[in-house]
C-alpha cells in the first residue's frame, strides 16, 4: 500500500477497504476518486455496519408507495389522489461542533428531501437529546441547537409542530439532534431522484459551490469524538432565504414535463448526488467542474466534489428543455449551470475540463463493505438488569406531593414551551392541535381529513434492553397518535447509537433494530423511510441507544381528533390498559428511580398483544365520540400523566382507585407500558366498558374532574397552580 495512514484516517477508510478499492480498480485510485469512495463508503452513506440489520424492518403495506432507499423520503398513499412525504435524518456531529448551524442545516436538508419529490413540505418535527443543564456546555448547546432549529425553520415558513427532549449525563457534548419533515404531494406528480436517459443533462441549482463541509460525511459523521480539535470547516453554513427559493421554483419545475429527476446535494455534495442519482437510472455520468460555480478561489476538483455547501440541488433536463428549466430558475433569481449529461457507460466520469481526474464503475462506488458482527449480550447488562427495587425503600405517603412536584419539574418532563416557543407552529394555518400535547394534528386542506405526527425514543429503556427498548419507541410513537385520534400509518426512523466496532454497541444496535421489527410487525405499521448515525462517542463515552420513531396517523374526519387535558366538572376518568398488581413492577429505568434514587438500573416491560387491543379500544371509543381526552401513561406513570392532563384542561382532579397495590411509588410514578389515562362524560362509560370487555382490555375507574386541586387517595393533594409552576417552569429553572 502506497497510502499514508493519515490520508486514509481523513477520509475514514481502513486500511483493508483501501486494499478492497485497489483490487477492483486493478489500480491505485487518484485522489479524486479516493475522496468520492471516502465519502460513498463511509457509514453515514454506505451502512457499512447498519444495512444488513435494517432488512429486517418490515416496509411494505398497501399504503406504502415509496419504501426505505428507494428515493430521497418514503412516500405513502393517502387516497383521493394525494400522497404524504416523510423523513427524519440526524445532524447529531455537526450540532456538536457548531450547534446553530449543525441544526439549521440538519432541518435545510431534510426540507430538501421532501420538495426534491415534488411535495410541498408542510410540517417539521424534532427529536433533541442533551447533558444536563446544569453545565455551561450543554446550555450552550442546547441554546443553539434551539436557535437554529426555530431561525431555519421560521425563515422557510413551515411550520414546526412537535417533537421531544431528553437529557442524561451520556449526551454531554455529543447531543442528539433528529429533524423530521413531512410533506404532501399528487401522486401523479411524485418526482424520483434518478438521472436516465442518455445525452440528457445535469444542472446545478442555486447556491455556489464552497468548502464548507468538507469531509463532513466521511469524516465528522464517521468518526467519534476523541481529543479537541478544530471541526467548523467540516460544518455547513446555511441560508434559509435561498432554500425558499429553491422550494417554491421545484414544486413549480415539479408540475411540468421538462425534467426525468431531481436530487438534493446533502452529505457527500456532488458526489452523491451524482453517482446515485445515475445508479437509479441505471446508466452513467460525465461531469466537468470547471462548471461549477464557485464562491473560494483556486478550489480543486476534490473539493468541488466533496463539498457540502447548503441550498444545492441536481436536476435532470430533458435535452431539449435546458432554456426553459434555465427561464424558470431566473425567474426565481436562482443560479443555474449545467455541469454534463447522462451516459450509457455505467461509468462515473469526473473531468477538470479537458483532464479526467476520476474514473470510476458506477457501482463499485455505491459497494461499500457490509459488516455483521456476533451479537452477544454483555456482561455488565445482565448485572444492571438484575437490580432488585426492594433494596430500596418504598414512598411514605408524607413524600408523595413533594415527590411528583420534583417529577414534575424535571426537565424530561416539564413542559417544552420554553423550546417550542421559538419556533412557528401555526404558518399555513392548518395547525389543529399545536405543540405540547401528545401528538401534532393538522388538516389536510380541501378535505375533511387529517393527520397526526409524533416522535419518541426513550434511550434509557434501550440502555437497559436495547430490544424492548426498541419495541416501546414504536409502541409509544403509535399510541400517542391513537391518543389523538388518528390510526398510525407508517413509520421514519433515526438510529442513534455509539461506536458499531463494540461489540456492547452492536449488540444495543442489532437488539434494538429487532425490537422496532418487532412492534412493526406486531402493530401493522411499515417503515417507509429512515436514517442512521452511528460513533456517537465523546472520548470513549458512548451515548445511551437511542432509536427514534417519527410516526404519521390519519384521521378521515378532522372534528373527531383528541387531546390530552381534561375537559368538564364532573367527568369521569378511567385507566384504560395494564393495571399494576402487586407481582409486577415497572420502575426499572423510570425517571423517578434516575430523580429521586439516582439508579439507572432494572428494565423495562411491556406485553405486545395487550398494547395492540389497548390502542384500537381508545381509537375505536374515540372515534365514536365517547372520549373527550386521552393521554398515553409514560415518563413519570400515572401520577403525572394525571396531572399533566389537570394543568393543560386548568382543572382538577379527585381520584380513589389510582392505588393498584404493591409498592405505592410502584403505583403512583412506574411506567407501566400500555396504559391510557381517559375522559368521558357518565353517560358514555357503559358504552366504553362494552367496547372494553369486547376487546379483553382491562378498565379502571380512577376518579372525576373537577375542582382546583389533584386529589389522589391519601397520597397527593397540591393545588392546581403549584403543579402548574413546577411542570410549566422546569425547564426554564435548568436553563438559569
Amino acid at each position: 500500500m502506497t497510502i499514508s495512514r493519515e490520508a486514509l484516517d481523513k477520509v475514514a477508510l481502513s486500511e483493508r477497504e483501501y486494499s478492497l478499492i485497489v483490487q477492483r480498480l486493478g489500480r491505485e485510485p487518484t485522489e479524486v476518486e479516493l475522496g468520492m469512495f471516502g465519502s460513498l463508503w463511509s457509514e453515514h452513506c454506505g451502512y457499512k455496519h447498519s444495512k444488513a440489520l435494517l432488512k429486517i424492518l418490515p416496509s411494505r403495506g398497501k399504503h406504502v408507495l415509496v419504501g426505505p432507499g428507494e428515493e430521497n423520503a418514503g412516500a405513502i398513499d393517502i387516497g383521493d389522489g394525494q400522497v404524504l412525504v416523510m423523513k427524519m435524518e440526524s445532524h447529531n456531529h455537526p450540532s456538536a461542533v457548531e450547534p446553530y448551524q449543525g441544526a439549521a442545516t440538519g432541518v435545510g436538508g431534510i426540507v430538501r428531501d421532501i420538495f426534491t419529490m415534488g411535495a410541498r413540505p408542510i410540517a417539521l418535527l424534532n427529536s433533541l437529546r442533551f447533558g444536563p443543564l446544569t453545565e455551561s456546555r450543554n446550555r450552550y448547546l442546547f441554546n443553539g441547537v434551539v436557535g437554529g432549529i426555530g431561525g431555519y425553520g421560521n425563515c422557510l415558513g413551515i411550520p414546526n409542530v412537535g417533537g421531544e427532549a431528553f437529557f442524561a449525563n451520556c449526551f454531554s457534548g455529543n447531543p442528539v439532534v433528529n429533524a423530521l419533515c413531512l410533506g404532501i404531494a399528487e401522486k401523479a406528480k411524485v418526482v424520483r431522484a434518478k438521472a436516465s436517459g442518455k445525452g440528457n443533462l445535469l444542472m446545478l441549482v442555486g447556491a455556489e459551490t464552497g468548502r464548507d463541509g468538507i469531509y463532513g460525511a466521511s469524516g465528522l459523521a464517521s468518526r467519534t469524538f476523541e481529543e479537541e480539535q478544530e471541526l467548523r470547516p467540516t460544518v455547513q453554513v446555511g441560508n434559509p432565504f435561498l432554500e425558499k427559493l429553491l422550494v417554491e421554483a421545484c414544486l413549480e419545475l415539479a408540475q411540468t414535463d421538462w425534467i426525468v429527476g431531481m436530487q438534493d446535494l446533502g452529505a457527500a455534495g456532488l458526489t452523491s448526488a451524482v453517482v446515485e442519482s445515475v445508479a437509479r437510472g441505471g446508466g452513467g455520468v460525465e461531469i466537468d467542474v470547471d462548471k461549477v460555480p464557485r464562491r473560494d478561489e483556486n478550489m480543486t476538483p476534490y473539493e468541488v466534489m466533496l463539498s457540502e455547501s447548503q441550498e444545492r440541488m441536481l436536476v435532470i433536463v430533458r435535452k431539449g428543455n435546458e432554456n426553459r428549466v434555465k427561464a424558470l430558475f431566473d425567474h426565481w433569481e436562482l443560479g443555474s449551470h449545467i455541469i454534463g449529461e447522462v451516459t450509457d457507460s455505467s461509468i462515473a466520469v469526473i473531468k477538470e475540463g479537458k483532464e479526467v481526474v476520476a474514473e470510476v464503475p458506477v457501482d463499485l462506488l455505491l459497494s461499500p463493505p457490509l459488516y455483521r458482527r456476533r451479537s452477544k449480550k454483555p456482561a455488565w447488562l445482565t448485572e444492571v438488569q438484575s437490580f432488585d427495587i426492594a433494596t430500596i425503600p418504598d414512598l411514605k405517603s408524607r413524600q408523595c406531593n413533594s415527590t411528583l412536584l420534583r417529577l414534575l419539574a424535571s426537565p424530561n418532563i416539564a413542559s417544552k414551551e420554553w423550546i417550542y416557543r421559538q419556533y412557528d407552529h401555526q404558518v399555513m394555518n392548518n395547525s389543529v392541535v399545536l405543540p405540547g400535547s401528545d401528538a401534532a394534528v393538522l388538516r389536510i386542506k380541501g378535505t375533511g381529513k387529517g393527520i397526526s405526527l409524533a416522535t419518541d425514543g426513550n434511550g434509557r429503556y434501550c440502555y437497559l434492553d436495547p430490544f424492548l427498548g426498541g419495541v416501546i419507541a414504536v409502541v409509544e410513537a403509535a399510541r400517542n397518535l391513537v391518543c389523538s385520534g388518528a390510526e398510525p400509518l407508517a413509520i421514519t426512523d433515526c438510529l442513534n447509537f455509539g461506536n458499531p466496532e463494540k461489540d456492547d454497541v452492536y449488540y444495543q444496535l442489532a437488539e434494538s433494530i429487532k425490537g422496532m421489527a418487532r412492534a412493526c410487525r406486531e402493530l401493522k405499521i411499515p417503515v417507509i423511510s429512515g436514517n442512521v448515525s452511528l460513533y456517537n462517542e465523546t472520548k470513549g463515552q458512548a451515548i445511551y441507544p437511542t432509536p427514534v420513531v417519527g410516526m404519521v396517523g390519519i384521521m378521515n374526519d378532522i372534528n373527531g381528533y383528541c387531546t390530552m387535558s381534561f375537559k368538564d366538572e364532573r367527568d369521569l376518568v378511567f385507566l384504560l390498559g395494564a393495571a399494576l398488581s402487586p407481582s409486577e413492577g415497572s420502575l426499572g429505568g423510570s425517571e423517578y428511580l434516575e430523580v429521586v434514587h439516582h439508579l439507572v438500573k432494572g428494565k423495562p416491560t411491556i406485553d405486545l398483544a395487550l398494547e395492540r387491543r389497548v390502542q384500537r379500544c381508545c381509537l375505536e371509543a374515540i372515534r365514536h365520540g365517547l372520549i373527550k381526552s386521552a393521554h398515553d401513561c409514560s415518563d413519570g406513570g400515572l401520577a403525572v400523566a394525571i396531572a399533566e392532563s389537570c394543568i393543560v384542561g386548568d382543572i382538577g382532579f379527585k381520584g380513589a382507585g389510582c392505588r393498584m397495590g404493591g409498592r405505592l411509588d410502584d403505583s403512583l410514578f412506574g411506567e407501566l407500558q400500555s396504559r391510557i389515562v381517559v375522559s368521558l362524560p357518565l353517560g358514555s362509560a357503559a358504552k366504553l366498558e362494552k367496547i372494553a370487555a369486547r376487546l379483553e382490555v382491562p378498565l379502571a375507574l380512577l376518579g372525576k374532574v373537577g375542582g382546583r386541586r389533584l386529589s389522589i387517595e391519601n397520597y397527593i393533594d397540591l393545588p392546581l397552580a403549584k403543579r402548574a409552576r413546577a411542570w410549566g417552569n422546569g425547564l426554564e429553572r435548568s436553563l438559569s
